[in-house]
């Protein structure tokens, strides 16, 4: 990977599992915590096996009929944990698509257990729903702990799926989910294995300060300008991100705040793209958003970045006025640590699991998802008011320490020793 260039020849998955376990596996080897880590995923674009820094990356096929299979099984789960589906109208167990994400499960259980074979692995750490089965196909007795990433909330779990649910969790030696209301939810729903919540961490190292050069880049990428306010948004193209929401309510703002200007960074996910599962519901959700601007006659007040490298996302940190997660559900938002980072107060749905470290008005302000109005309000009030907005940063700093690689790596450790 050291010959390689980021952005140009290759990019990290959107999203935040992959800048979140990258660094985790780094700074373990760096603390002689870990000696080596194989780390299998599914990627058809890539190359079977990457190595970097201890760490060997293998890479998974499927065919593509296998894949769109695979990915319409994994969105029907999304969306239920999200609560965008109804759970009657779901048989996900009888569904063919169901079998091929089985099937995906299944050749990653069969490549794990030919490493482990071969390497002899201590321990097993599954990442998300996605391999879910992963964890009862292995047949070891080796330590295996799943993480859960995105929302886990009782109530958006139907009553059907505990069967299948509680089969699957049970088959691990440790749950770790991201916050203190989804464990909650764990154990209420039933299980009695050891569980744990570690809020998600990251890296701080890398947002660092903008060079000027990034700063008159980005700005001349962007068409930025200096007398304009700067709200940013950072996350995939997905509905349930909430741009839409964000967008409607700039038109309200406008009459508060003469120049302002909403950068929505992100493009879509592996899954919604074309080169990985084909699913193209961040292609159209960019559309729509895009007419939705048109129709707010806000063209000039409205910038889709897409995706930037890790630099020129620094650089926006550092240019905007404020940030906004905006979610309908979201499993944490560490984009919120990542603005935190760099002092900048930020507006968090209470759907979002980073929100139970958001005292409103304090380090942060929260709002209800799809509250457009309410929205208009809080921004307006952050951009009109220098003391407030200085304030919520300055306290956000701080907050974000609960979510930095020490204590993250501290209590990954805690929980794999544990176990060992």
């Amino acid at each position: 990977m050291h010959s390689l260039k980021e952005g140009a020849d290759f990019e990290y998955s959107a999203g935040g599992v992959t800048r979140m376990v990258l660094p985790l596996l780094t700074h373990m080897m760096r603390n002689g915590l870990v000696e080596a880590a194989d780390w299998v995923c599914l990627n058809p674009e890539a190359p079977a096996t990457v190595r970097m820094d201890g760490i060997t990356i293998h890479h998974l096929n499927l065919l593509r009929e296998r894949r769109v299979g695979y990915g319409l099984a994994k969105e029907i789960i999304w969306r239920v944990f999200h609560g965008l589906s109804p759970p009657t109208e779901q048989e996900l167990l009888w569904a063919d698509d169901f079998v091929d994400y089985t099937f995906y499960n299944r050749v990653s259980a069969e490549l794990i257990r030919n490493l482990d074979s071969r390497e002899d692995f201590d321990l097993f750490y599954i990442h998300d729903f996605q391999q879910l089965p992963v964890g009862r196909m292995l047949q070891t007795l080796k330590p295996k702990i799943l993480r859960w990433h995105i929302p886990f909330e009782e109530s958006m779990i139907p009553t059907e799926w505990s069967g299948f649910l509680s089969t699957y969790l049970d088959s691990y030696d440790a749950i770790v989910v991201s916050c203190r209301r989804y464990l909650d939810s764990l154990k209420s729903l039933g299980h009695k294995g050891a569980s744990f919540y570690v809020y998600p961490y990251i890296d701080q190292s890398v947002y660092t300060k903008p060079t000027q050069q990034d700063l008159n880049e980005l700005n001349s990428r962007l068409g930025l300008r200096n007398d304009e306010k700067i709200v940013l948004l950072v996350a995939r193209l997905d509905p349930m991100k909430g741009q839409d929401a964000v967008i409607k309510a700039i038109p309200r703002v406008l009459s508060d705040v003469r120049k302002v200007k909403l950068v929505i960074i992100g493009n879509g996910s592996f899954s919604g793209s074309k080169r990985g599962l084909g699913l193209s519901k961040s292609e159209t959700w960019l559309m729509e958003l895009r007419h939705l601007v048109k129709s707010l006659h806000i063209e000039d007040n409205v910038t889709f970045a897409g995706y930037l490298p890790q630099r020129l996302l620094n650089a926006a940190y550092e240019s905007c006025d404020m940030s906004i997660l905006p979610s309908r559900r979201e499993g944490f938002g560490l984009v919120v640590v990542e603005s935190w980072l760099y002092k900048k107060p930020t507006v968090v749905s209470t759907k979002a699991g980073i929100a139970e470290l958001v005292n409103d008005g304090e380090n942060g302000l929260l709002i209800e998802p799809d509250d457009s109005a309410g929205l208009a309000e809080k921004i307006s009030n952050i951009l009109t008011d220098e003391k407030v907005a200085h304030t919520i940063g300055e306290n956000g700093f701080l907050t974000s320490r609960k979510c930095l690689m020490d204590d993250g790596l501290r209590a990954e450790a805690e929980v794999m020793q544990e176990l060992l």
